[in-house]
C-alpha cells in the first residue's frame, strides 16, 4: 500500500489493536449499562445525563479511529479476508455503540422543551447545542429501546451484510477487456472508469461493454442486495413513524424539502445549457449525441502524454498554493506523511473516497491513479474533503460530524481551484488548458444530468420497492428510462447504461440513503462559493474557512446564512451557480478549433 497507516495501529491485528478493541468493547457495554439505568431526563438526573453525553462524544471518537483504519484496509486490498472478517467483527463491536445512541435518543424523547434547554446550556455541552437539539428531533422517529437494540443486531448480518457482500463482489470483479487491435487481457474493475473516460472512443466502447458484461454475470447478486436494502429501509421507517423515504435522507444531509425543491427546480429550469454542453461534446466528436460512455471522455484533442503520479501531485500543490497557500501548504504535509493510497493495483475497489479519525487528527485518501487529468481532479476533490477535516481539527467531535452536502461543497471548492490554477498557467499548453476547461463542463453537465438520474432512479426504485422486490429486468428498464426521461435527445439510442444501477457503489452504502444528491448540491454551492472568492480574493478566504468550521453546527440552510448571506431555499442561488458554467463553455468553444485534431472522428453511435 502507498499510504502510512501505522500512526492508527503499529501492527495489523497487534497487540495495540487487540487492547484498543478490548478496551472499547468494555467501556461501550459500561455505558450502555449506565444509560439504560437512568430515567428520561429531568432536572434531577442531568448530571447524569451529562456524563452520558460526554463518554459517548469520546466512544464515537474512537469508533471512529478503528472504522477510518479497517475500511482502509478492506479498500485497498478487497480480497484479503483477514481485513474482511475483521471489518465484519467491528459491525458486530458497533451495535453496542449504537445502543448507547439509542438510550440516548430515549433518554431525550419524552423531556419537555425547559428540561431540554437546560440540559443544552450546561457549560459542557453549550458547544454542542446543534448535535444535541439534531438528536432530540431524530428521537421523535424511533421504535421503542428494545426493538431498536434488535434492529441495530440484526443490521450486522442483514443491512449492513448486504453491502459487504457488495463490497467484495465489486471489489474482485475482473472484466476481460477486448481491446480494439485485438488484444485481451483480464482487468480489474476498479481501472474500468479510467478505460471509459479516456480519449479513444473505441476503448471507451470496448470498457463499457466488456464491463457491463461483468457485471451480467453477478446481475442476481446486486439485485438481491439492492432489494434487500431498500426492503429494510421501508420496514424500519413504518415501524419508526417516518412518513416518506426522503424525509430521512434530507434529515441526515442536513436540508429542508424546500432547499432540494429550489435546487431541483434551478436544474430543470436551466438544463437547456446542461444540453448545449453536450452538444458541443457530441459536434466535437461528429456523433450527432453523446453515449452514456461518452459523458466523462475528453473530447478529441491531439494525444497527450500520461500525466505522471509525480506531475498530478505537482499540478494539484502549486495551483493550490498559488490561489490558497494554507491549502497548498496541507497538501504537501499530505504528500510528506504518505496519507495517499493511489496506485494502480489488482484487488482495489473501485472508486474514490477521503476518511480520517478525530484521535490522532489524520486524513487518508483513497484512489486508483491511472494518468489522466480526470484522475488530477480526483486527487484535487479528495484533498478539499481532507482540508476540511484539517481546519475543524480542533473542534470538538460533536461539532465536527457534518452532512454529505456540505462535505461535497470543500471537495469541489478543491476542483475548482486545481482547473483556475491550470489556466492561469502560462506554462501549461492550449489543449491542455483546452482539457481542463472540458473537464469543467463535462462535470457540469454529469452534475446537472447524471446525479438527477440517480437521484430519480432511487426514488423510482423506493416507490415500486413498496410494492415488493423488482427484478433484474424491471431495475435495467427502470435506469434506462430514468436516463432517457432525463437527458432526451442528447443521449443516443440504445447508448444508455443498463447496468448503472449494478456498477454505482452509492446504491449499496448502508449507512446513509439517497448518497448522490449531495454531490449535485456539493458542486453548485461550491461553485457559489468560489464566484465570491474570485470577486473577493484571498479577504474571502477567512470566510470559507468559516463555512467549513460551521458545517457540523448548522443546517446547510444556517451555515449559508451564517457565512456567506445565501438563502439556500430560494432558487436564486443555484440558478447563479448553475450560470456560472456559460463562461468556461464560452472560452471552451473559442479555443476548440485550435486545439481539436483535424481527421474527421469517426461516426459511431454504438
Amino acid at each position: 500500500m502507498n499510504w502510512d497507516l501505522t500512526p492508527y495501529f503499529p501492527d495489523f491485528d497487534g497487540k495495540d489493536m487487540t487492547v484498543f478493541k478490548q478496551k472499547l468493547e468494555s467501556d461501550s457495554e459500561a455505558l450502555l449499562e449506565k444509560a439504560s439505568s437512568l430515567d428520561t431526563l429531568s432536572g434531577e438526573n442531568a448530571s447524569d445525563w451529562e456524563a452520558v453525553w460526554l463518554a459517548a462524544e469520546e466512544l464515537m471518537t474512537r469508533y471512529s479511529h478503528i472504522g477510518s483504519y479497517l475500511g482502509c484496509l478492506t479498500a485497498a486490498d478487497a480480497a484479503n479476508e483477514d481485513y474482511k472478517r475483521e471489518e465484519a467483527a467491528f459491525s458486530k463491536l458497533a451495535t453496542a455503540g449504537q445502543k448507547v445512541g439509542i438510550e440516548i435518543e430515549r433518554g431525550l424523547k419524552e423531556t419537555s422543551d425547559e428540561v431540554f434547554d437546560a440540559f443544552v446550556s450546561r457549560e459542557k455541552l453549550s458547544s454542542a447545542r446543534f448535535n444535541i437539539e439534531h438528536t432530540r428531533k431524530e428521537s421523535q422517529f424511533t421504535m421503542s429501546p428494545e426493538r431498536e437494540g434488535l434492529a441495530a443486531d440484526l443490521n450486522v448480518d442483514g443491512l449492513d451484510a448486504w453491502g459487504r457482500l457488495y463490497d467484495t463482489v465489486s471489489g474482485k470483479l475482473t472484466f476481460t477487456m477486448d481491446w480494439p487491435d485485438g488484444r485481451t487481457e483480464e482487468i480489474p474493475m476498479a481501472q474500468r472508469r479510467s478505460l471509459i473516460e479516456g480519449p479513444d472512443r473505441e476503448v471507451r466502447k470496448a470498457a463499457f461493454e466488456c464491463g457491463n458484461k461483468a457485471w451480467e454475470t453477478v446481475e442476481d447478486i446486486t439485485a438481491a442486495a439492492l432489494n434487500a436494502i431498500s426492503g429494510t429501509r421501508h420496514t424500519l421507517y413504518e415501524y419508526r413513524g417516518v412518513d416518506h423515504f426522503l424525509d430521512k435522507a434530507l434529515f441526515d444531509a442536513g436540508v429542508s424539502h424546500k432547499t432540494i425543491d429550489a435546487m431541483f427546480d434551478a436544474i430543470q429550469s436551466e438544463g437547456e445549457l446542461a444540453q448545449r454542453i453536450l452538444k458541443v461534446k457530441a459536434d466535437a466528436m461528429g456523433t450527432g449525441g453523446v453515449a452514456w460512455y461518452d459523458l466523462g471522455a475528453p473530447l478529441p484533442f491531439p494525444e497527450q502524454d500520461k500525466l505522471s503520479w509525480d506531475v498530478a501531485k505537482d499540478m494539484v500543490q502549486s495551483a493550490f498554493e498559488k490561489a490558497y497557500p494554507a491549502l497548498g501548504e496541507f497538501q504537501k504535509m499530505m504528500y510528506d506523511r504518505d496519507w495517499i493510497e493511489w496506485e494502480p493495483r489488482a484487488g482495489k475497489r473501485p472508486g474514490a473516497f477521503c476518511t480520517g479519525s478525530r484521535m490522532i487528527r489524520e486524513s487518508r485518501i483513497f484512489m486508483t491513479y491511472n494518468e489522466s487529468i480526470g484522475d488530477v481532479r480526483t486527487l484535487a476533490h479528495e484533498a478539499g474533503h481532507a482540508f476540511h477535516s484539517w481546519v475543524m481539527r480542533d473542534l470538538r467531535p460533536y461539532q465536527s460530524g457534518y452532512p454529505m452536502t456540505l462535505a461535497e461543497s470543500a471537495s469541489t471548492f478543491g476542483e475548482m481551484i486545481l482547473a483556475e490554477g491550470i489556466l492561469e498557467d502560462p506554462n501549461v499548453t492550449d489543449v491542455q488548458k483546452a482539457l481542463t476547461l472540458d473537464q469543467e463542463v463535462a462535470h457540469g453537465a454529469i452534475f446537472l444530468m447524471d446525479i438527477p438520474v440517480r437521484f430519480q432512479f432511487e426514488k423510482a426504485v423506493y416507490e415500486e420497492r413498496k410494492s415488493g422486490e423488482l427484478s433484474v429486468t424491471q431495475f435495467k428498464d427502470l435506469m434506462v428510462q430514468t436516463q432517457r426521461d432525463v437527458f432526451g435527445d442528447v443521449l443516443l439510442k440504445g447508448c444508455e447504461d443498463p447496468y448503472f444501477w449494478a456498477s454505482k457503489l452509492h446504491f449499496y452504502i448502508t449507512g446513509v440513503s439517497f448518497y448522490n444528491f449531495p454531490y449535485t448540491f456539493g458542486f453548485l454551492l461550491s461553485r457559489g462559493l468560489f464566484a465570491v472568492f474570485k470577486e473577493e480574493g484571498p479577504s474571502f478566504l477567512p470566510r470559507y474557512e468559516e463555512f467549513l468550521r460551521l458545517t457540523g453546527s448548522d443546517t446547510a440552510e444556517g451555515v449559508a446564512k451564517r457565512s456567506i448571506g445565501e438563502n439556500l431555499e430560494q432558487p436564486d442561488i443555484w440558478v447563479r451557480a448553475i450560470r456560472t458554467l456559460e463562461e468556461p463553455l464560452a472560452q471552451l468553444q473559442a479555443i476548440l478549433p485550435e486545439t481539436l485534431t483535424t481527421e474527421d472522428p469517426e461516426n459511431t453511435e454504438g
